[in-house]
C-alpha cells in the first residue's frame, strides 16, 4: 500500500516521502483495520516531525493525527457493540498515522462518525472544532468580554463562530497587522486590533464593554513575550488561556504571578483527549457533530491532492497552520 512516511526528525517538506509499505495485516486482539478515505495536515504533524517529541515519537513515522475511515476488520476481542463498525466510518485518535492507505488502532481510540457528515467535514472534526469547542465550554460561559490572538487563523474562526452562536459574544480579535491576512467573517468580530499599532495594549483594554477593565478571558495560541502584555491586559481576575505556542517561545515566569487576581491555564488537546477515559470519546465529539450539522465548525479546503502530491504542497506551505484552509488529502489518489 501507499504511505507518507518521514524518515527522520525534520521539517514536512524535507523529510517526508511517499513509499510503498508492508499492509498491516490481521488487526491484533482488540484492533480495528481502517481503510482511510481522508486526511489533512496539521502543525501538530510538523511538530511531532521536528523531533520535538523524542521520548514518544519513533523513526520512520507514518503523520497523520487528523483524518476519517472505514473500518474493514476487527480483532477477535472487540467487544460485541464495537464489532458492528465494520463498514462504518470511524475517526481513528490516539496518535499519528493517517498519511496512509490503511492502519491498525486499538478499538478503544476509535469515534463513530454520523452517518449524516460526509467526509469532507468529518475529516477535521478533531484538532480545531475540538479545541474550540473543548476551550468555550470551559473558560468562556460567563465571560463579558473575551479575546482571541491570530485572529486570521482557522481556530480563531472556529472560537468566534462558537462565542457569537452560542454566548452572542463577539470576541475582540488580536492580528500582527500581515499585510492580505483577514478574519474570516467579519461580523463575527467586535474589534479587530493589530499588535503593530502602538496603543494596541490600551485598545484592548478599553475594548471590554461598560466599565469592565479588559477581557475576561484571552485565548492565546501564540506565547511567548507577548504573554506579559496579555495578562497585563486581562480584567482583574481575568484568564489567559495557552493552547498552543507559534511564538516557539514560552511564556515568561511573570505571567504566573497573579497580579490582579488574574491567572493562566495551559490547554492542551492531547492531555485532555489521552486522560478521558476511552469510552467518553463519543460524548466529547456529540456537540462537534451536532454544530457541524448546523453548518458550524466547517474547515475550508485550500488544496486537494492524492498521496504523491502531498510533499509538493508541504514544500509550498500550502494549508499547515494557514488561516486560508487547511489540505484535503485522498489516501486513495
Amino acid at each position: 500500500m501507499r504511505a507518507a512516511v518521514a524518515d527522520r526528525p525534520g521539517p514536512l517538506h524535507e523529510v517526508v516521502t511517499v513509499q510503498t509499505v508492508p499492509e498491516p495485516g490481521a488487526p491484533g486482539p482488540t484492533e480495528l483495520t481502517v481503510r482511510m478515505t481522508a486526511t489533512t495536515a496539521n502543525p501538530s504533524d510538523a511538530v511531532t516531525v521536528s523531533g520535538a517529541y523524542p521520548s514518544r515519537t519513533t523513526f520512520p513515522l507514518v503523520p497523520g493525527f487528523e483524518g476519517v475511515g472505514v473500518v474493514e476488520d476487527v480483532g477477535r476481542d472487540v467487544p460485541g457493540l464495537t464489532r458492528d463498525l465494520v463498514g462504518r466510518r470511524v475517526l481513528p485518535l490516539g496518535g499519528p498515522g493517517c498519511w496512509q492507505q490503511r492502519r491498525t488502532v486499538d478499538h478503544s481510540w476509535c469515534v463513530p462518525v454520523p452517518a449524516d457528515l460526509d467526509d469532507r467535514t468529518a475529516c477535521f472534526s478533531y484538532i480545531n472544532p475540538l479545541t474550540a469547542s473543548l476551550m468555550v465550554s470551559r473558560y468562556c460561559r460567563n465571560a463579558r468580554s473575551v479575546a482571541v490572538t491570530a485572529a486570521t487563523s482557522a481556530i480563531a474562526g472556529h472560537l468566534a463562530e462558537l462565542l457569537t452562536e452560542q454566548f452572542s459574544l463577539r470576541p475582540v480579535g488580536l492580528v500582527r497587522g500581515t499585510p492580505g491576512s483577514t478574519v474570516a467573517d467579519p461580523d463575527r468580530w467586535a474589534e479587530v486590533i493589530s499588535t503593530a499599532d502602538p496603543d494596541w495594549r490600551s485598545r484592548l483594554r478599553s475594548s471590554a464593554p461598560g466599565d469592565t477593565q479588559g477581557p475576561d478571558v484571552i485565548l492565546d495560541c501564540i506565547g511567548g513575550p507577548l504573554g506579559n502584555d496579555l495578562v497585563d491586559a486581562l480584567a482583574p481576575g481575568g484568564t489567559l488561556v495557552l493552547y498552543g505556542l507559534l511564538s516557539g517561545t514560552p511564556l515568561a515566569v511573570d505571567c504566573f504571578d497573579g497580579r490582579g487576581g488574574t491567572r493562566v491555564e495551559m490547554f492542551r488537546l492531547r492531555d485532555t483527549v489521552h486522560s478521558a477515559p476511552r469510552r467518553d470519546l463519543p460524548g466529547l465529539f456529540a456537540p462537534v457533530f451536532d454544530l457541524q450539522r448546523r453548518g458550524l465548525l466547517h474547515t475550508p479546503v485550500s488544496a486537494a491532492t492524492g498521496l504523491d502530491g502531498l510533499p509538493g504542497l508541504l514544500a509550498s506551505g500550502v494549508g499547515v497552520g494557514s488561516g486560508r484552509g487547511k489540505i484535503l488529502i485522498d489516501p486513495w489518489v
